[in-house]
């Protein structure tokens, strides 16, 4: 039976369940302080025996069953060489071996096998060991290495249902398999197959083999199908925010083909089969503290490709060198809830062939809701007929306002109010004479000269919903300027993608 007391020694409350909470609070601080005392003298421990000698004897991995030796091996011994830098003369102390625990661990959690590491040191297992070795000891939990999913997809007047499976540390050495495959209204068909190695124990080099199967219905804009077979090889160094780079070689056949009725001659010109064998180099710099870059309060996003098909090398159909270059930059405005963001992308395709073309797989495609607002998907730049042919020549630029939603800034939704515009060409060769050139009267390609003064201009609003890493995109818009033949689009209209202008 609780009483009432009318001199409370330490606070205590009348009604029972605020007792309890109290209770609960105290044992809570108690606890607290017990932990922080522990840990303080923990800390003074270790500083008072930071340079006692102490050597490491052994490092042990426990629990990395799927892993081989010789891969934990690469892993360890440079952390260990590293530790060991010191001359002989200097003793090696308890700092050197939390030094090289410390850097065991990040290594082994970057390999991204493993759930948990914890470490521990243990008394050394070699009878030979001197009194002041060590062994360290990581209890580790592997991932799970199977995984399997299903999805649908709506979204850009598509719709789609794929399977992803993936198989982690294949080969025990930090490989990864994934496979998917999908099915849909414009991509009909779909499937690639991945597998991804580490190049280096540091976990900064990958290599990268894959082979996809992709058809796709190209109707909407160009009265074709596209079938595609092909294989990709892929080096990747570096991290984003200090500039990665992907050197890759793709071999892909391209069939052109079930032409509709309509077809415009230029689509006809296109049909058939051709090979496309290629390099490429990717530079990528993201510094952005907001990844889907909504409201990013520092650093910047750029982008540069370059690829060069065909020639004596490299064999194909196809031969051109292509550039495509992105930027982008948001920032918040004060306190306000408000951000502006900044985006430009360009890019040009120089044909290396005798005829001097470029194939309509190869060339850009411009306007959608993901690109250029209110305009329909591929919509714009030089058609024939209903057809869109792509263009040679390209630029596209965003300006978005994007606030908080009042008195919800926290929701993943956000107001935004855009202002697009770009242009899709193809290069004049009516231009001046090249000099260099081999045959006499020979025309360089030129940029057309209303390139720059003739843009197409779209405006809106609409939501944002962050979905990371998707963003989707619900705006009403309505075009300002296009060119003869570009396909419009007012009114509603949804996007959903990785990247939007």
């Amino acid at each position: 039976m609780l009483h009432n007391s009318s001199s409370p020694r330490d606070k205590e409350p009348t009604e029972l369940d605020t007792l309890r909470k109290w209770q609960e609070e105290r044992r809570a601080r108690r606890l607290r302080g017990e932990y922080e005392s522990a840990v303080l003298h923990l800390s003074q421990v270790i500083n008072d025996n930071i340079h006692t000698p102490m050597n490491i004897s052994a490092v042990r991995i426990e629990g990395a069953k799927n892993t081989r030796s010789s891969f934990l091996a690469s892993i360890v011994a440079p952390a260990v060489q590293r530790s060991g830098d010191d001359t002989e003369d200097v003793p090696h102390t308890l700092e050197h071996v939390l030094h090289t625990t410390r850097h065991l661990a990040a290594a082994l959690k970057k390999t991204d096998i493993f759930t948990s590491v914890e470490v521990y040191l243990d008394r050394p297992r070699d009878t030979t060991a001197a009194s002041g070795d060590v062994d360290l000891v990581f209890k580790t939990r592997e991932r799970g290495r199977w995984y399997l999913s299903s999805s649908t997809e709506l979204g850009n007047s598509e719709g789609s249902a794929s399977a992803h499976a993936r198989i982690r540390n294949v080969f025990g050495g930090a490989e990864t398999f994934e496979a998917a495959a999908s099915l849909g209204t414009q991509t009909r068909r779909s499937f690639r197959g991945t597998l991804t190695t580490p190049l280096s124990a540091s976990m900064t080099a990958f290599a990268e083999l894959s082979a996809y199967v992709q058809d796709r219905d190209l109707s909407s804009y160009a009265s074709c199908t596209e079938a595609l077979r092909g294989a990709r090889a892929v080096v990747r160094t570096g991290t984003p925010r200090t500039g990665a780079h992907e050197v890759a070689y793709d071999a892909v056949i391209r069939h052109i083909t079930a032409l509709t009725p309509t077809a415009s001659f230029s689509t006809r010109q296109s049909a058939g089969t051709s090979l496309k064998s290629a390099l490429s180099h990717t530079l990528l710099y993201d510094t952005r503290s907001d990844p889907l870059g909504l409201a990013s309060t520092s650093g910047l996003y750029l982008k540069l490709t370059h690829e060069l098909a065909g020639g004596a090398v490299l064999g194909g159909d196809a031969h051109h060198y292509k550039v495509e270059g992105e930027a982008q930059v948001s920032r918040r405005i004060g306190d306000s809830g408000v951000s502006v963001s900044l985006s430009a992308k360009s890019g040009i395709i120089y044909s290396l062939a005798p005829n001097g073309r470029t194939l309509f797989s190869d060339r850009f495609q411009l306007g959608g809701p993901t690109s250029v607002r209110s305009f329909r998907a591929n919509g714009m730049g030089p058609r024939d007929g209903a057809d869109s042919t792509g263009g040679e020549i390209f630029y596209s630029l965003g300006a978005s306002l994007i606030s908080d939603i009042p008195t919800k800034p926290n929701w993943p939704v956000k107001a935004h109010l855009w202002l697009n515009a770009g242009r899709l060409d193809n290069l004049n060769r009516d231009g001046s004479t090249n000099s260099n050139a081999g045959t006499e009267g020979e025309r360089a390609p030129v940029i057309p000269p209303t390139f720059l003064s003739t843009p197409s201009i779209s405006m809106g609003l609409g939501l944002i919903y962050r979905f990371d890493p998707v963003r989707v995109e619900v705006n009403f818009g309505l075009p300002l300027a296009l060119s003869k033949g570009e396909a419009a689009r007012r009114g509603l209209g949804v996007g959903v993608g990785l990247e939007f202008l």
